[in-house]
């Protein structure tokens, strides 16, 4: 007598690769693909070779080709936490915050408060929201990060080769990523480079925490002025580097934290912002300037500075 089927796991799939996906490494293919799936099973039946690339097995770490059929077995996959109209609702106003999109990539003037993404108590962020709203795209992601708190430029990808092409772009420093900050402090002198490497921690809280550490990894940032309100700076940093909490850690070590900022920054310089209505990190993506990842055209995109910031730079 055979046994009963489960209704809930799905049956054998079969999965030819297209070019969107060809040079992808055979087990993150199945991360993306399997939501909900441990990767300790994916990794398992890889081993096992349940997982079959035209027929017969494969190194996790085997690149898709265009045309290659990928065999997946019956798995059970953790229902989505929101399916795409329960994502998007609430959100339609982030469209109007698009700064500029074509078939390859996407630009988003990302407001203050809204992660980037699901995770660590956040049900939808940013690119949730966004795939939510436009359930017809067969391809959405991040090219880089900005933190919660932080406001202005994000890029997106709309095609796997898109996202390829950034992340080099990125990776090799061609990418030019200016922040607007305010500071603590009257900065003396003109524009500083700042080459001090980063590390991350956990400290017993829990809290990740980054800090300058000589085994870090190497962080380079350009401090340049533009304008001194007495007791703050106002000033543009260019990240010659993308580490994490790269410009509050650096403009902590050089002694002019950023304002608002509850984990790098100077209590007392925080509590007399917000006296001024600061209520958030004064941290703005600014502007980003890069070759456009398939026509070669140079990209020159701004966010323009949130009333929420310049309100506080005209009570100073």
């Amino acid at each position: 007598m055979k046994p009963a089927v489960d209704p809930a796991t799905p049956a054998v799939r079969y999965v030819e690769i297209d070019e969107s996906r060809a040079g992808q490494r055979l087990d993150n293919f199945l991360i993306a693909t399997l939501k909900g799936v441990p990767k300790s099973h994916i990794y398992r039946i890889l081993r096992k070779g349940e997982v079959r690339v035209n027929k017969g097995r494969a190194r996790p770490d085997y690149r898709l080709e265009a045309g290659d059929v990928v065999r997946i077995p019956p798995l059970r996959q953790s229902p989505p936490k929101l399916d795409s109209a329960e994502a998007a609702e609430g959100f339609a106003w982030l469209l109007p915050r698009i700064l500029y999109e074509d078939d390859d990539l996407m630009v988003v003037n990302k407001p203050a408060g809204l992660a980037v993404h699901a995770g660590s108590g956040v049900a939808v962020g940013l690119i949730e929201a966004l795939r939510g709203l436009r359930p017809e795209a067969p391809f959405l992601d991040l090219a880089h990060r900005l933190d919660r708190d932080t406001s202005g430029c994000l890029l997106l990808a709309k095609t796997r080769p898109a996202l390829l092409a950034l992340h080099r772009l990125l990776r090799e420093g061609d990418m030019e990523k200016r922040y607007l900050a305010l500071v603590a402090g009257t900065w003396r002198g003109g524009q500083r480079e700042v080459d001090v490497a980063l590390e991350k921690n956990r400290p017993r809280s829990g809290e990740r925490m980054v800090e300058v550490s000589e085994t870090g990894k190497q962080a380079t940032s350009l401090f340049v002025p533009h304008q001194r309100y007495g007791s703050a700076t106002l000033m543009e940093i260019r990240l010659l580097t993308g580490r994490t909490h790269q410009a509050r850690v650096h403009a902590a070590h050089l002694g002019h934290p950023i304002a608002g900022d509850d984990k790098y920054g100077d209590r007392e310089f925080n509590r007399r912002l917000h006296k001024l209505g600061l209520r958030r990190l004064f941290l703005h993506a600014a502007r980003l300037r890069f070759a456009h990842p398939v026509s070669g055209d140079k990209m020159d995109l701004e966010a323009p500075l949130p009333d929420e910031l310049s309100g506080v730079l005209a009570k100073l």
